[in-house]
């Protein structure tokens, strides 16, 4: 389960998340979209620790992962996402990336 409270970023005047609330339960699949600009990559860059908050907290399976004690790449093993265009590789397909890291990690297999 990832639990997402009150978070907050600016880069400087411009306020990218605010107040950003929302439980997303174990095996649940959801989709961020919006308009160019509107802080999806940012606030996916939050979850994965790629960006600091402001203020907020993030808890992954109860873990508070802004906790700088926080192993942090263990739990990046664990959290994954996709980002259009420059983060994927040109030579798969969209299925393939998405499905790459999950196949690497022997959660699925390349049949399934």
């Amino acid at each position: 389960m990832i639990e997402i409270k009150n978070l907050n970023k600016s880069y400087g005047d411009l306020r990218v998340l605010n107040d950003i609330s929302v439980d997303i339960k174990k095996g649940e699949v959801i989709a961020i979209i919006g308009p160019s600009g509107g802080g999806k990559s940012t606030f996916l860059r939050c979850i994965n620790r790629l960006e600091e908050p402001d203020s907020g907290h993030i808890k992954i399976n109860g873990e508070d992962i802004l906790n700088k004690k926080s192993d942090i790449n263990k739990i990046r093993q664990k959290v994954s996402m996709v980002f259009q265009h420059f983060n994927l590789f040109a030579n798969k397909n969209v299925l393939q990336n998405l499905t790459l890291a999950p196949i690497k990690a022997g959660i699925l297999d390349k049949e399934s």
